[in-house]
């Protein structure tokens, strides 16, 4: 029998890892072990200065590569995707660090693994698609421009100014330039990006982050150019896993930062995994194993003293199109990281912080797809408003608010378009959109009289568009029968429900009749629910055809007589909502 105990059980043995995974890595090992190899090369440097960025070191930043990218490379559910610190993650560490120190970051993290854990379980994956492409590529312009915004202090080589809106520390950081400049940090800063992206350009292929910050170190040291700060002691290995950071008094406090770190962990990772997909053919991840994979990623990552970690887009991608086959490619990428941390602490030591601030500024500027924005923005003006609002807000705010503002931005302009494509149309009775010959002969002396008039409702009947419909419907003069044809009514919720109930009271109330044909079963639930179809049932009125429908108006037209001179002036209707059970009319 099952209990509620063996299906969770058997929903997270889903999550674990399968047999497959094993028998991909054993097909091309050769080329994954040189896939892993080349993206270590590029993550480095990443790793390095996302570190530094989000307020923890550059430590902090390797730590998380190794054990999140390992925790990650095993229980994912992509076997292409490569995991680790982002630009994007450390957009939203950097008040979280300014405002609860390191140990809140840490918390922070520990806390969002939990919490994607948990969205794994509740099987939550399918419902990232659902993201707007407007707002995902505002989300990824902002990034870009906060990413950029971040690294002016290091490039400048000035001391990172107090405060948590990047514009203001940016703004800060320029002034403090231009009292006392230091053109050897800016040049180097500079030079790594310009290097960067002329050379990306080129040659694809080459790890030019790479060449480009041995070269700014290489030039440092033999120069001795002692403006150019360095990166400073690392620790020649990772810390034994602790959870002395953790504050149970501060977790209250921690919980909402937490939730804003899940979210966007989830949606990049989603996303970078969605990216791998589509680089490929035959290769499919599955969103809640992927869920799963980066929640122990973050919940190991903090007792390292890791940051927080997501799917990281460029890394996938160099990943991709290195050759990479299995998740041993992401495995190995993260033991060549755990080898540099044991082998080479002292000479990554001395790589000067300008330099990494040049590799991420040429990480921004690579972010922007020029091509995207510009199909975006041509697309429809909603497209448009909603990216550039999602862009905007990620600057001004803050990640978790761009992307609900996008969402809801996004959802509105949906709902205007969709409330836009409800008609209350009259059928015409001498076409082929009405009813048939007979029934056109049975009812055609009634309806030319004027005494029997027929609307067909296309669309759906929910709230962003049940109110127009009361206003339009509910103007009908000079009939005796009102015959709704409901069967191209493509959905109803609760407010379409009660507006159609009002409605059919005030025109009852007026001595106008009316009849609905075509209800389909899925809606009649909701109409009985507000006591809309019993209203209709209970003068007989509800029918299954149209045809049906016009027979019982031309029979009430005959029992009722001729039709009543139409009432004094009646107040204009204003609609405000429908309330259910009312026994006068909406006002």
């Amino acid at each position: 029998m099952s209990t509620p105990l063996t299906r969770a059980a058997r929903s997270v043995r889903s999550l674990l890892p399968a047999r497959s995974d094993l028998a991909d890595a054993r097909r091309d090992p050769r080329r994954d072990l040189l896939a892993g190899l080349t993206v270590a090369i590029v993550a480095l440097p990443l790793a390095l200065g996302f570190g530094v960025s989000s307020g923890l070191g550059a430590e902090a930043g390797l730590a998380t590569a190794v054990v999140a990218g390992a925790v990650a490379a095993v229980f994912g559910g992509s076997n292409l995707q490569v995991s680790g610190p982002t630009g994007a993650m450390t957009v939203v560490l950097v008040p979280i660090f300014g405002r609860y120190g390191a140990g809140g970051v840490l918390t922070v993290g520990l806390i969002a693994g939990f919490l994607l854990v948990a969205l794994a379980v509740l099987r939550a994956g399918k419902y990232m698609q659902y993201v707007p492409a407007p707002v995902v590529e505002g989300f990824t312009l902002g990034i870009a421009c906060v990413i950029g915004l971040q690294q002016v202090p290091n490039a400048l080589g000035v001391a990172k100014p107090e405060g948590d809106r990047v514009l203001v520390v940016t703004w800060r950081a320029v002034e403090e330039f231009a009292r006392t400049p230091n053109w050897t940090a800016a040049g180097l800063a500079v030079a790594v990006a310009a290097f960067m992206l002329a050379g990306a350009r080129r040659w694809p292929a080459v790890p030019f982050s790479v060449v480009a910050v041995v070269a700014a170190t290489a030039v440092a040291q033999l120069a001795g150019l002692d403006a150019a700060a360095p990166i400073g002691d690392l620790p020649a290995g990772l810390p034994a896993p602790s959870l002395a950071f953790l504050d149970a008094g501060a977790l209250g406090s921690l919980l909402a930062p937490a939730v804003a770190v899940a979210a966007l962990a989830a949606l990049e990772s989603l996303l970078s995994a969605s990216v791998a997909d589509g680089m490929t053919t035959g290769q499919k991840h599955d969103p809640d194993r992927e869920l799963f994979g980066q929640g122990l990623a973050n919940i190991a990552a903090p007792l390292f003293g890791g940051v927080p970690a997501t799917g990281a887009i460029a890394r996938t991608a160099v990943n991709v199109r290195t050759g990479a086959r299995s998740r041993l490619a992401a495995l190995t990428h993260a033991a060549v990281l755990a080898v540099i941390v044991f082998a080479a602490a002292p000479l990554v030591s001395r790589i000067p912080l300008a330099a990494l601030a040049g590799v991420l500024l040429a990480t921004a500027v690579r972010m922007v797809e020029v091509a995207s924005l510009k199909a975006m923005a041509r697309a429809t003006r909603s497209d448009a408003l909603t990216l550039v609002l999602t862009a905007a807000a990620t600057l001004a705010l803050d990640l978790v608010y761009a992307v609900i503002i996008g969402l809801a931005v996004a959802g509105a302009l949906a709902l205007r378009a969709v409330a836009r494509q409800v008609r209350l149309d009259r059928m015409p009775l001498d076409g082929t959109d009405g009813p048939g010959e007979g029934e056109r002969t049975a009812a055609a002396d009634a309806l030319s009289a004027g005494h029997i008039v027929a609307y067909r409702i296309d669309g759906p009947l929910f709230f962003a568009a049940a109110h127009r419909f009361l206003r339009e419907l509910g103007e009908v003069t000079g009939a005796r029968v009102v015959v709704l044809r409901m069967s191209r009514v493509t959905t109803v919720d609760a407010t379409g429900a009660l507006v159609l109930k009002d409605v059919v009271e005030k025109l009852n109330r007026r001595g106008i009749a009316v009849m609905t044909s075509g209800i389909r079963p899925g809606q009649r639930r909701v109409l009985d629910s507000v006591g809309a179809l019993e209203l209709l049932r209970r003068e007989g009125r509800e029918y299954a055809t149209t045809a049906e429908a016009l027979r019982g108006a031309r029979d009430h037209v005959d029992l009722t007589g001729p039709l009543p001179a139409e009432p004094a002036a009646e107040p204009a209707a204003v609609p405000a909502g429908p309330q259910r059970g009312s026994e006068e009319p909406v006002r």
